[in-house]
């Protein structure tokens, strides 16, 4: 089950081998040496020649600094988001900061009665509805195969909820599930609906996943439970469940469009408009594919037909298409597709940019690396000087344009899409209409932004290739991401964003998971590792949780390298959970890490776990100079009892004194947030239950000793140790320094 509470054991994770590339250096001079790098525990490294330094210790000390890179992005997205919109807003379906959109089912779960009505408000049944229904009853599995938008959600929803009745427990599992994980867990629960959508397939043999599979039906026929599964039918993967698919199509638009208008507005509203209206909607709903889409249609109507209309026809769309049939000049398509992929930035920025595009479509016949010759650097006759800036008036109108930004001091142009739709339209067409003369220069371009960009261009490049994912997933996973993950620091910082970015989109979401996944496992390489782990620091990791943390923790066991990249973002998927205004994804992450921490047995296995656990509670948040643990227990403070119960553990072991100065470095950070003390004295209850008599004693002394440090020695966080302390005064005090013991 991919989203249970987490009392299962870890699964072990080998260790995998990687070599970071030569370095280009931004002077095009000639690449350094490779960096020796490798992933089992105990060889990261040869021994540095005498006045050389470690390469282990700077590739270390250069992964820090991604980090650093990542966590202000992160910090950025959770705490700021801007938004500009233009023209009138429909912000129905919409989520703004971080995560992905929380569509019913999307994030592995338990699925609520709420959302599924919210699914099915305005369903209707596609012909062929009840034979398959009738299917999943007598087998209780079901494959729903069809296109992305067809309605398969909504109709695993339904059928789920005709069999098991509307106060059923559904349950989304994670995407990444296999047949062997199903039913080898034995988490199959009575009269319950299980949802997989998107499934990523199996990798196992076919006589494997065919035993997996009988056992599977066989546990769910016993308890009376059932599975669905939507996925695409172009995936051929999954033969074992062959004989389970089910061709899925959504219903006819017109007679939808009706039903939900007759169940919004009453019978019989459509006869009421006028016959020219009422035609010219049936036409344009009748080239609707998505049954998404129709239902918007319908709820257009609530602003009045004219309003319908002007969105059914959709005026973007049409305008972009529009300028591209014009067959637009170089001077103007180059600057056009490189917004696609760097919006936003400064106009002097983003000249840069264009240039260097315009120089690899120029010189897209030679050979990378080859000189550039001087007829071709210093051509005898130079074009006239243009008005370029001037040309962005009558460029693109309506779809891209400049704008001024930065406060009235400071403010310069951006170039920016008339609507983030619109960016995505115009990637859309470039696909779609050009082909290699384009995409390969543009390919070129976008391997040296990802290379030599600064953190701003790298992430909007990871923006931009996120979209063309929308339109070109094979372009995006065989051209672009492979090279960059096992790349330079810069390139695996830029895939994991992609790898981000891919999860705003539910179609792409479970695509991201599978790739990061198969980075994450030993054979795929040390630096591909650490990508995964970038990537599940942000919305990968925020959507499938569960996958994330099991992921994430298995690396902890590898190489230092790889280890200190996993506990890394760790740290980060807690910061962000700390950010947000719910405390459950914070109190799930807590919770996993003491279960994790509790069934770890072995000596190498529980030295890496304290020591993972050790570096949250040490962590800064996202906030700089913060801790993390101070901003948990401030914003959240049913996170204490579970703080509590780690900060025990750790301090009975050998790394009690770094546990010490991290708790009193929490309390000092809290001393003028006076909502903080009932979180203090709860941290102190937990604490009371997981340490005896002596031990306590022993806390109290080291407590003592490290407030009279000339940071900490100060009334407010005396209080608060005080307040911590004061629970546990019925074990009584001490007069002796006394040592916690071990454990």
């Amino acid at each position: 089950m991919a989203d249970h509470d987490p009392d299962g054991a870890m699964e072990s994770a080998g260790s995998g081998t990687g070599e970071e590339p030569p370095r280009q250096p931004p002077d095009g001079g000639a690449p350094g040496p490779a960096d020796p790098s490798s992933d089992p525990a105990g060889d990261e490294a040869a021994h540095p020649a005498p006045g050389h330094p470690d390469p282990a210790a700077r590739d270390m000390a250069a992964d820090q600094q991604d980090y650093h890179e990542l966590t202000g992005a992160l910090g950025h997205r959770v705490q700021q988001v801007y938004n500009t919109f233009y023209g009138r807003v429909d912000a129905a379906e919409s989520v703004f900061g971080f995560g992905a959109a929380a569509s019913p089912g999307l994030a592995p779960g338990s699925v609520e009665p709420a959302e599924i009505d919210r699914v099915l408000a305005h369903y209707l049944h596609p012909d062929a509805y009840d034979e398959t229904a009738g299917r999943l009853q007598s087998g209780h599995i079901l494959v729903l195969t069809g296109e992305e938008g067809s309605g398969r959600r909504a109709g695993a929803f339904a059928m789920l909820r005709d069999l098991l009745g509307e106060d059923a427990a559904l349950r989304s599992l994670s995407p990444a599930n296999s047949l062997t994980h199903l039913a080898a867990k034995g988490t199959v629960k009575p009269g319950s609906g299980y949802v997989i959508l998107d499934y990523a397939g199996e990798t196992e043999s076919d006589a494997v996943q065919d035993y997996n599979l009988r056992k599977l039906q066989e546990e769910l026929r016993r308890r009376g439970s059932y599975l669905v599964l939507t996925a695409s039918p172009a995936d051929r993967r999954r033969l074992a469940l062959k004989e389970h698919c089910v061709p899925w199509t959504p219903p006819d638009p017109l007679p939808l469009f009706a039903h939900c208008a007759d169940r919004m507005y009453g019978a019989a509203f459509l006869d009421l408009l006028p016959a020219e209206t009422l035609d010219e909607l049936r036409g344009l709903v009748a080239e609707l594919r998505r049954p998404r889409d129709i239902v918007r249609a319908a709820r257009q109507l609530a602003d009045g037909p004219q309003a319908a209309l002007e969105d059914l026809r959709d005026s973007a769309k049409q305008t972009v298409r529009d300028w591209f049939q014009t067959g637009p000049a170089p001077e103007d398509l180059l600057p056009i597709a490189a917004l696609a992929f760097a919006e936003g930035l400064p106009e002097r920025t983003f000249e840069e940019l264009v240039v260097l595009l315009d120089d690899h479509v120029r010189n897209g016949d030679r050979p990378p690396g080859e000189p550039v010759s001087d007829e071709d650097a210093f051509p005898a006759t130079r074009p006239p000087l243009r008005q370029s800036r001037a040309a962005w008036n009558t460029r693109a109108p309506g779809i891209a344009g400049p704008v001024h930004r930065g406060d009235r001091c400071r403010s310069e142009r951006t170039l920016v899409f008339a609507s983030p739709r619109v960016r995505g339209l115009v990637i859309g067409e470039l696909y779609a209409l050009y082909g290699y003369e384009l995409w390969y220069p543009l390919r070129r371009w976008l391997h040296q932004l990802a290379l030599d960009g600064g953190p701003r261009v790298r992430e909007e490049v990871a923006r931009g290739v996120a979209l063309l994912a929308r339109h070109a997933l094979p372009e995006v996973e065989e051209n672009l991401l492979p090279s960059w993950s096992d790349g330079l620091s810069s390139q695996r910082l830029t895939a994991a964003f992609v790898l981000q970015f891919m999860c705003d989109d539910e179609r792409l979401a479970s695509q991201a998971l599978a790739t990061a996944l198969g980075w994450s496992k030993s054979g795929s390489g040390q630096l591909r590792a650490i990508t995964a782990a970038m990537a599940f620091a942000g919305e990968a990791g925020a959507l499938y949780r569960m996958d994330a943390l099991n992921c994430l923790w298995g690396m902890t066991v590898r190489g230092q390298r790889v280890a200190a990249a996993a506990r890394r973002s760790l740290v980060l998927l807690l910061a962000t959970a700390a950010a947000e205004t719910e405390a459950e994804r914070a109190e799930f992450t807590l919770r996993y890490l003491r279960t994790q921490l509790a069934h770890a047995r072995d000596l190498g296995d529980r030295a890496a776990a304290l020591e993972s656990v050790l570096q949250v509670l040490e962590a800064e948040g996202l906030t700089p100079g913060v801790p993390l643990t101070a901003e948990l227990l401030r914003r959240h403070p049913r996170t204490a009892r579970h703080l509590g119960s780690l900060w025990s553990t750790v301090l009975l072991s050998v790394r009690r004194a770094r546990a010490v100065t991290a708790l009193v470095r929490t309390l000092a950070a809290l001393r003028d947030v006076p909502s903080a003390t009932g979180s203090v004295r709860e941290l102190g209850e937990a604490m009371r239950g997981a340490l005896d008599r002596r031990q306590w004693q022993g806390l109290q002394a080291n407590m003592s000793v490290a407030v009279r440090h000339p940071d900490y020695a100060v009334p407010g966080t005396q209080h608060l140790v005080q307040v911590l302390l004061g629970n546990l005064r019925r074990h009584g005090s001490t007069r002796n320094s006394l040592s916690l013991q071990g454990g």
